[in-house]
């Protein structure tokens, strides 16, 4: 007996990619899976010669800008961007949880 039998099969599109920002030939990124309305932040990348620059808050303000606009949730794993998360709770809001 199958019971499954007429039920449509799901399908979940996700889309993986890269933020990033160069400068004199280094690149910081913050790597992300974008998966209907949740945009996972995984984890961020900084050269040692763009460390203490800005790099990295930069790569998540466009991050969550960009969330922002396209009206996505985030799910946060990298330690990095929920550390800048927690000194701005203007993002508070985007938070999946």
């Amino acid at each position: 007996m199958n019971i499954f039998r007429n039920r449509e099969k799901s399908t979940q599109l996700v889309t993986r990619g890269r933020f990033e920002i160069e400068r004199e030939g280094s690149v910081a990124s913050l790597e992300y899976a974008l998966a209907g309305p949740i945009l996972e932040l995984i984890h961020t990348e900084v050269p040692e010669s763009m460390r203490g620059t800005g790099a990295g808050s930069s790569l998540v303000e466009s991050a969550l800008q960009w969330a922002r606009e396209h009206k996505v949730k985030i799910d946060v794993v990298c330690p990095f961007v929920a550390e800048y998360l927690s000194k701005h709770p203007e993002y508070a809001d985007l938070l999946l949880r």
